[in-house]
């Protein structure tokens, strides 16, 4: 039973995002997979950095009303 709650939870999630963007799930789902989060790291600490977000993601975003995430999530400098 809970199963088929996510199932359908998931297939209303899809209907909004296609009604609201007007594009197909798979096109939705093609230009968000192209988002990464890289991880660096170096003698002089750590930083999480977002890819640069393209026209069609930022679009996306927008008609979504999801704010864009920022280019650099986290910088961690070594400790001395």
């Amino acid at each position: 039973r809970a199963h088929v709650i996510l199932c359908w939870l998931a297939l209303l999630l899809i209907r909004i995002t296609e009604t609201t963007t007007g594009a197909t799930w798979p096109t939705v789902r093609r230009e968000l997979d192209r988002l990464h989060l890289g991880t660096f790291t170096g003698p002089t600490g750590l930083f999480r950095q977002v890819t640069t977000l393209t026209k069609p993601q930022t679009d996306l975003l927008a008609k979504l009303g999801i704010p864009t995430p920022k280019q650099i999530i986290a910088l961690e400098p070594t400790p001395r």
